[in-house]
């Protein structure tokens, strides 16, 4: 423990955002670090807890009160280590990931948990900036192959540890660079790339090889990967988007989140218009009545990509009823309580609005023009279920040049590899796999991250994608050093 009491003495502080009107104006992150000597009392604040809930939380069991009290005591280094003992990617969750680990925080109790995600941020950017982080080549070569198909968290954090475990893995990816989910889906505001870029290079001196623009199951049959390689990790994550299934969906104007995302993702990568909108169109946001259906994080990413292009308006709808200003703790802590969360997009220039059912778009032209709606309430049944009801004449109409659906994910794509390779699927249509070896029902094929649990969240990845490289190491070698 590094101050005992430091939570007594020291509030919380967390950092600071540039005002909306600077950061809407570039593609930048716009998070202001906090100073070392401020961090390492944020750091103070961590009671070392006999029962450290905040393990339980993070999904990949970060030791954080090791690290915190490292911080404390201007131990940087050794906090970086520790750090990385659980995490490979630091930098992606301490950017991206919502924190369970605070609210499972002993001091979220009176709602002032331990900013832990901002210090592991710290810890691991002050580890670049130091040169701290170096590639881990093995110390051996095992001679066995492994093909990881699907280059998101899940398929990165897969990668790094066979390779570091002496294996020889290729890394395929269908799309023009690496990074999935982490590259094409998340905004650069909230996560520049160079990020992964480091990474990338870190792992090719690892001995990790690189395969962009290989769709197996498409431009590369599967049956390929499972005769030349010794294994394969099925880790392509949760791409079949749920559609809005409403007459005149067909309308110019309706569109999935990830291809209004991606695309303005590819701008900033460098990519001229032609090919960032291959085969979509370009689809702007600019001088736009712009209407996002889903209340998540795709959600929120979709309102600050469109306030920065220009939109004219931006609403988000939400089907679920508003939830509220505060969580029961007595009832929900330490688990991830539902209560209102709030983005810094919403900041941006955005409404949102609540209990809302999208029945009907309008069009002109064969033109998206209004969104016909109508509220909704949610009243037991005789199941004692919940059930949702339409609020008898409640119809009303939002005006909308864009329709941005970000209403999350039902699993894997089936077509090309999930067809192909025939693995048993559970009743979610998600590729079935447990926890304990990951195996699929195919023999040496394993799966790992959403295309397995289905949706969820890039720590959630991280860690499947570290516990599938313990089972396939341990599949090769027949026992394994690799931590779960």
């Amino acid at each position: 423990m590094g101050k005992p009491t430091g939570f007594l003495e020291i509030e919380r502080h967390d950092r600071s955002y540039e005002k909306p009107d600077v950061r809407r104006r570039s593609w930048k992150e716009f998070l202001k670090p906090l100073p070392e000597p401020e961090l390492a009392g944020q750091a103070a604040r961590c009671m070392d807890c006999g029962i450290p809930f905040c393990h339980n939380g993070c999904p990949v069991n970060n030791l954080i009160p090791d690290w915190n009290n490292l911080v404390y005591r201007h131990q940087w280094e050794a906090a970086l280590r520790t750090l990385h003992s659980t995490n490979n990617f630091p930098e992606f969750t301490g950017r991206i990931c919502p924190a369970p680990c605070e609210a499972s925080c002993t001091l979220n109790i009176d709602d002032n948990p331990v900013t832990i995600k901002t210090i592991e941020c710290a810890i691991i950017d002050r580890g670049w900036q130091e040169g701290w982080i170096k590639p881990h080549p093995p110390s051996h070569r095992t001679g066995k192959r492994v093909a990881v198909v699907g280059s998101g968290p899940a398929g990165l954090a897969c990668t790094q540890q066979l390779a570091r475990a002496g294996h020889t893995v290729t890394l395929f990816e269908k799309s023009d660079r690496i990074g999935g989910l982490l590259r094409y889906g998340i905004p650069d505001f909230k996560m520049e790339k160079h990020l992964i870029d480091a990474r990338i290079e870190q792992m090719t001196d690892e001995g990790v090889a690189f395969r962009t623009g290989i769709e197996i199951g498409v431009t590369l049959p599967m049956a390929s990967l499972l005769r030349d390689f010794d294994a394969a990790v099925l880790a392509g994550g949760a791409e079949w988007p749920r559609d809005l299934g409403v007459p005149g969906r067909g309308l110019d104007g309706i569109h999935f989140a990830m291809d209004f995302l991606t695309q303005q993702n590819k701008r900033i990568a460098g990519d001229d218009e032609q090919r960032a909108t291959t085969g979509r169109g370009t689809i702007t946001a600019k001088g736009k009545h712009v209407v996002v259906i889903g209340g998540g994080d795709t959600g929120s990413d979709c309102i600050g990509t469109s306030a920065r292009q220009g939109a004219a308006s931006i609403i988000q709808l939400e089907i679920l009823a508003k939830p509220p200003e505060r969580e029961n703790k007595a009832l929900t802590w330490p688990d991830w309580p539902l209560k209102l969360r709030s983005s810094h997009a919403h900041e941006e220039g955005c409404d949102r609005d609540w209990a809302v059912l999208t029945k009907r778009a309008i069009g002109l032209s064969g033109r998206i023009e209004a969104l016909e709606c109508v509220r909704v309430a949610f009243a037991k049944g005789a199941d004692g279920r919940l059930a949702m009801q339409e609020v008898p004449g409640s119809q009303f109409q939002f005006k909308a040049d864009l329709v941005l659906l970000a209403m999350g994910f039902l699993g894997p794509r089936k077509p090309g590899m999930v067809e192909q390779v025939r693995v048993a699927l559970d009743p979610r249509g998600n590729v079935l796999a447990n926890t304990t070896d990951y195996r699929t029902s195919v023999a040496k094929v394993f799966a790992a991250g959403d295309m397995r649990r289905g949706q969820s969240l890039v720590v959630w990845a991280i860690r499947e994608g570290r516990q599938c490289a313990r089972a396939v190491d341990e599949f090769l070698m027949g026992s394994t050093t690799l931590p779960r």
